[in-house]
């Protein structure tokens, strides 16, 4: 069965988070992307601008749907047309995950029903000062919501999303292909741990 998988891309979103999840999941033949964002384009906090075609309405289409981090989501946040806009049609999406700085939408969006969530250290203190649990650690995940800690989290991230929509043996391709040279049995293990634990 072909899902496909949403991925706010907003300005000022970090590539890292994007595009390592977006190459992860469209490695995977029954799985598709599509750049979600409110303009035709986004330009990221590091200057790379990607064309962002899926408007909102998209989503109603998506299986699963990522809430990337940057260096506006605060901002993006308090954008009351937007949060609108996405609230409106991400209730039916499966499964919804978050990279870092994320995890403030799924928190604004009321999502996270009180667990706790990963996120980077820069966001920690602003989530925890509105009530949010903040728990140390790259993953965590409990339902149809995931979050995940540092950009580098964002190959779990991806890889929690491949194991629900299509299975463990795809998801395990999927990050054999984007693991350091000699580091494939520490990730797989720690994927696993990860992922057995949520």
């Amino acid at each position: 069965m072909a899902h496909t998988v949403g991925i706010i891309t907003l300005p000022g979103f970090n590539e890292i988070d994007s595009f390592v999840a977006a190459r992860m999941i469209h490695s995977v033949p029954e799985l598709s992307i599509v750049l979600v964002g409110p303009d035709e384009t986004a330009t990221s906090m590091a200057g790379v601008t990607v064309a962002t075609p899926g408007d909102w309405a998209d989503l109603l289409d998506c299986s699963a749907a990522i809430f990337g981090s940057g260096m506006q989501t605060f901002d993006h946040i308090e954008n009351t047309a937007m949060m609108t806009a996405i609230s409106a049609n991400i209730e039916n999406v499966q499964f919804v995950g978050s990279q870092c700085s994320g995890a403030a939408f799924l928190h604004r969006l009321d999502l996270l029903d009180g667990q706790a969530v990963c996120t980077d250290r820069l966001t920690a203190p602003k989530l925890e000062a509105v009530g949010v649990d903040v728990r140390i650690d790259a993953f965590h995940a409990h339902g149809r919501v995931a979050t995940s800690g540092g950009c580098l989290s964002s190959s779990y991230l991806a890889y929690w999303i491949i194991d629900r929509l299509a299975g463990r043996t795809a998801a395990d391709h999927a990050l054999a292909y984007v693991v350091p040279i000699g580091e494939e049995a520490d990730y797989q293990q720690r994927v696993d741990r990860l992922i057995a634990t949520s």
